[in-house]
């Protein structure tokens, strides 16, 4: 019993005193503490406040992840209703071609988007940072400018793009460069140029997350530390490199995790910008799941292929578990 509640048990036993006054005093402590222990006082245990929580994760996450787990193992079909257990699905998934290949489709697709991000969003946030320490006007239309790219879903800004790239009559870019050079580039259509598009969209719609949580990581490093690298004869160069970049290192470890996570279950853009074409250079594993499911009705086969996406994520997350734990032991 906490300080706090003993407290309460001894106002509570002292009244209980005050009115039976001929009740001996471990009776009366009993039913002070019976009277603490009621539902009335539920609302001083963490669990009350956890239900609620606890019962999303379960009913929305835990429940549906261990379904699709318990489909993969079946041959479960939209169409059909009945179906049986079987390890075809995962038979049949590692020895198709065509998942390696999506599997390397989509690490190249993650570590393109994840390293140009990162990239991007740092020399972005490095500037905004500037411009603000200078009191530039207009710090607050860019930081709004950018973020508002990555509200969009990512079905719109696959169609945005495919506006902008398409060789057909409709494809903004592609109208400017025909009418100048006298013809087309396939970004879309072009097998060696699409994985690049893909990624080069998928940049542009998440490179504000990276710039706003880096942003936000230079405002809690100590000015202190930038005007003792100044006396120092510190330039630009070194103040980054000996300043910034340690301090921003949980940071950007954080939005490592984060982007790579995102990157490799990002589909809906691809979905809607190449649809995983041309001659499915531009597939991920997650559109291939979708596909699987929602195109081919395979129920069974998408569910394998939804486990082996998380199979992959759970192991990017351990190593760079396993990479942070090394480097604060380093440290």
């Amino acid at each position: 019993m906490t300080p706090r509640h003993q407290k309460e048990a001894a106002v509570s036993a002292a009244a209980l005193l005050a009115a039976h006054p001929g009740a001996t005093q471990s009776a009366v402590k009993r039913r002070a503490i019976r009277m603490l222990r009621s539902p009335g006082n539920l609302q001083d245990s963490p669990f009350i406040w956890l239900a609620p929580a606890f019962a999303f994760l379960v009913l929305f996450y835990t429940y549906p992840l261990l379904d699709v787990i318990r489909l993969s193992f079946t041959n479960a079909s939209l169409i059909e209703p009945d179906y049986v257990y079987t390890f075809n699905s995962y038979r049949r998934l590692f020895d198709d071609p065509n998942t390696l290949r999506s599997l390397k489709t989509t690490a190249l697709f993650a570590a393109g988007s994840v390293t140009l991000q990162l990239a991007v969003g740092m020399a972005l946030a490095l500037a905004i940072n500037a411009g603000v320490k200078r009191h530039l006007a207009g710090t607050v239309a860019v930081r709004t400018a950018i973020l508002a790219a990555w509200v969009v879903p990512g079905v719109i800004v696959g169609v945005l793009w495919k506006i902008l790239l398409s060789s057909s009559s409709y494809g903004v870019l592609n109208y400017w460069i025909e009418t100048l050079s006298g013809q087309s580039i396939g970004f879309l259509s072009d097998v060696d140029l699409v994985l690049a598009t893909t990624i080069l969209a998928n940049v542009w719609r998440g490179v504000a997350f990276t710039m706003i949580i880096l942003y936000a990581g230079m405002q809690k490093i100590p000015a202190e530390l930038y005007e003792a690298a100044v006396v120092d004869g510190a330039g630009a160069i070194a103040q980054f490199r000996f300043v910034t970049l340690p301090m921003l290192k949980p940071i950007i470890f954080i939005a490592l995790v984060l982007t790579t996570i995102n990157s490799v279950n990002t589909f809906d853009l691809i979905l809607a910008l190449t649809g995983g074409g041309p001659a499915r250079a531009s597939e991920v594993v997650g559109l291939t799941a979708y596909q699987q499911i929602f195109k081919f009705m395979n129920l069974g086969r998408g569910a394998a292929i939804a486990v082996l996406l998380l199979m992959v994520n759970l192991a990017m997350t351990l190593v760079y578990l396993k990479l942070m734990r090394a480097d604060r032991v380093t440290e």
